[in-house]
């Protein structure tokens, strides 16, 4: 009776697990294949993800062209002042080896780098070891390497100590400190068994401001919204942000134009000046050191503007205040956004007020940009003749 009973219990039991498995999922877990990811039904669907374009806004923050930073060198380990003792030679001397020199700070160019945002505030020096006994002498410090983009300028309390414009150029901006004497380093004939030993010498420190020039040949010099960044992708390989409004550009771009005798020509297109940007207004003059380094210049002016003339001439007093004789460099006057009205009127009157030649041209369009790459290789032609860039050196770096 009672065996009965237990087989009905086990059997209802295994009903309700049976119906239960039934309605659940679980019944794939149980009775079937394991579960696979490779599976087109039941695995994911892997897509490529796309690399999504980085706007202007966001490229502000990784671009930058100062640090104010400080170097703090590596200190000298100290000297050892120990005593040569083993069995049966009780006075073996002073054995006290001298301390390692301290790590050295140096900047190096790297072509690589485009900016100094990975350039951090501080920077600390590796110490040299200590001296040890039996005329062990510390390890030296390991030299710290920080690496600057290509025109790269250090100042010290404003006043320019070293200018990195070629790649691997290196620059020990704070010397490590050198190690101390053990005091096997003062045995003599009248002391032999001297007690003196030294401390290694401190590091260098130094605060020094990196300034970043953009390095290129030609540098688009134009007012806000003069169309620099549509004519920089019109004629190179540069993909600028673009857009109707003023102070597009934020930070400096660099467009390579490629000549069919596979000679490269930088093309720096620098965020739009204002009047009075010698004075630190608009941009300021963060953007206007950027210009130094181009060896000739192409003023952008805007065709749409009832005097076009007017705006070379605000250009060109920008530069000398920022610089006697800056606006004096080779150049060409570009007048851009010939497709739009009036723009035919106003090319001819600025023709009669300047005796430069003009090069009119449509970024929009691509209009006689033709024109424009050719004689900005006659530019770089001339630049190249006159012995400026030797052999093997050139300004192209980006």
């Amino acid at each position: 009776m009672f065996t009965n009973q237990v087989f009905q219990v086990q059997t209802s039991i295994l009903l309700q697990w049976s119906r239960l498995v039934r309605q659940t999922s679980f019944s794939n877990v149980l009775f079937k294949k394991p579960f696979s990811t490779t599976c087109a039904l039941c695995g994911k669907t892997r897509r490529m993800q796309k690399k999504s374009e980085i706007s202007e806004k966001k490229l502000t923050r990784y671009f930058v062209d100062y640090r104010r930073v400080r170097f703090v060198a590596g200190s000298g380990g100290k000297g050892a002042c120990t005593f040569h003792s083993e069995p049966r030679k009780e006075w073996g001397g002073p054995d006290g080896g001298n301390g390692g020199d301290g790590g050295s700070i140096t900047l190096k160019v790297d072509r690589q780098v485009k900016s100094l945002s990975a350039v951090s505030a501080i920077y600390l020096g590796v110490d040299g070891e200590g001296g040890g006994s039996k005329n062990c002498y510390g390890r030296n410090g390991k030299a710290t390497y920080i690496s600057v983009p290509a025109g790269t300028i250090v100042k010290e309390l404003g006043a320019q100590v070293a200018d990195l414009s070629m790649h691997s150029q290196e620059f020990v901006v704070a010397h490590g400190g050198l190690g101390g004497k053990g005091n096997r380093f003062f045995l003599t004939n009248e002391n032999r068994a001297p007690m003196t030993a030294t401390p290694g010498e401190k590091g260098q420190e130094r605060v020094l401001q990196l300034e970043l020039r953009t390095m290129a040949h030609a540098g688009l010099v134009g007012f806000p919204n003069a169309g620099k960044s549509s004519l920089l992708r019109a004629i190179s390989n540069a993909k600028p942000a673009v857009a109707a409004y003023p102070f597009t550009t934020l930070n400096p771009h660099v467009g390579i134009v490629q000549y069919r005798d596979y000679e490269q020509v930088a093309v720096a297109d620098i965020p739009g000046l204002i009047q009075g940007a010698h004075l630190n207004r608009g941009l300021g003059v963060s953007f206007l050191r950027h210009i130094e380094r181009c060896r000739f210049l192409l003023f952008v002016l805007d065709l749409s503007s009832p005097e076009p003339w007017v705006q070379l001439e605000h250009l060109r007093f920008e530069l000398d205040q920022y610089e006697p004789g800056l606006s004096q460099r080779p150049q060409v006057i570009v007048a851009n956004k010939l497709d739009l009205p009036q723009a035919q009127e106003n090319l001819e009157a600025l023709r009669g007020q300047v005796s430069q030649r003009v090069i009119p041209v449509s970024a929009l369009t691509g209009q006689n940009t033709e024109e424009l790459i050719l004689h900005l290789r006659e530019l770089y032609d001339g630049y190249m003749q006159t012995g400026n860039c030797s052999s093997g050196q050139s300004l192209l770096t980006w």
